[in-house]
C-alpha cells in the first residue's frame, strides 16, 4: 500500500525519524519531571547525604573526622548516604556501618558507572548504580533530608553548586546545606564578594545565606541533632 506522499506505509524519511526521536525524548522528560513531584513532603526516615573527595585517603584526619561524622549521625537515627565511592564516601559509610551494623539502610551508596571507580566501597549496605551524572544527582536530591559537604574537588564542588541552586530557586526547601572547613568559607566568601558585594546584581544577599559554613564536624553534627530533632517533631505531629 502506498500513501499519498508515495511512501510505503510505516517508512520515514530521515527528518522524520529524527523528529519523533526528539518528540519520545522530550515526553520521557516530561514523565520524570512529573516522578520528581512525587516527593514526599515527610519521609518515612532521615537520610543525610555526605559529600568529600574520592581521593583522601584512609590514614589521614580528614578521613578519620568525616567517619566520626557519619557515626555521630547513624547513632541518631540517620541514614547515610554517599557516591558509594573510595575516599571521604567511603569514611561516611564506615562510620554509618559501624554505628548501626544491624541496618543495612543506614549506609547508602548512590553511584555512577566510571572506568576508574569499579566497585561501591566494602562498607555500603544498599547501594544504586546510574548511568549518568544526572540521573545520579536527581536521586540525591530525591534521598535526602539534609547535605553535608566536607572537603572535595570538582566534583564535589558540583555537587554542592547543584543542591545551592535548588535551595535558591525554591525547588528544595527546609533542607540544611552544611560545608565544613576553609575551602569552603573561601567559596562563599568569593561567591558574595563577585556576585553581590561589588553591585553586579548576579545574585542576592539572601542567597549567600543559604549555605552554612562551619569550622568542624562537630558543628555540623550539632546543626543536624537540631534538624534532625524538628523533623522527628513534625512526624510525631503527623503521625
Amino acid at each position: 500500500m502506498i500513501n499519498p506522499k508515495n511512501k510505503p506505509i510505516g517508512v520515514v524519511d530521515d527528518d522524520e525519524a529524527l523528529r519523533i526521536v526528539a518528540d519520545a525524548v522530550l515526553k520521557l522528560w516530561d514523565t520524570v519531571d512529573d516522578l520528581s513531584r512525587l516527593r514526599p513532603a515527610h519521609t518515612p526516615h532521615y537520610h543525610v547525604t555526605i559529600f568529600g573527595s574520592a581521593r583522601i585517603q584512609e590514614n589521614t584526619p580528614a578521613y578519620q573526622s568525616v567517619k566520626y561524622l557519619a557515626a555521630e549521625l547513624a547513632a541518631m537515627g540517620c541514614r547515610i548516604v554517599t557516591g558509594g565511592g573510595p575516599g571521604l564516601m567511603q569514611a561516611a559509610n564506615e562510620g554509618a556501618a559501624q554505628a548501626a551494623p544491624d541496618n543495612p539502610d543506614a549506609s547508602v551508596g548512590i553511584r555512577v558507572d566510571l572506568d576508574f571507580e569499579q566497585h561501591v566501597n566494602d562498607f555500603v549496605g544498599r547501594a544504586y548504580e546510574h548511568k549518568t551524572f544526572f540521573s545520579r544527582l536527581h536521586h540525591f536530591v530525591q534521598r535526602s533530608n539534609a547535605f553535608i559537604v566536607t572537603p572535595g574537588g570538582i566534583g564535589t564542588a558540583l555537587e554542592l553548586m547543584l543542591v545551592w541552586q535548588l535551595l535558591q530557586v525554591r525547588k528544595l526547601y527546609d533542607t540544611p546545606l552544611i560545608l565544613v572547613g576553609e575551602m569552603w568559607h573561601e567559596m562563599v566568601d568569593w561567591a558574595r564578594r563577585h556576585m553581590v558585594d561589588n553591585g553586579a546584581g548576579l545574585a542576592s544577599p539572601v542567597d549567600m545565606q543559604i549555605p552554612v559554613v562551619v569550622d568542624t564536624v562537630e558543628d555540623a553534627v550539632h546543626l543536624i541533632r537540631e534538624h534532625h530533632g524538628r523533623w522527628q517533631a513534625d512526624d510525631k505531629a503527623l503521625g
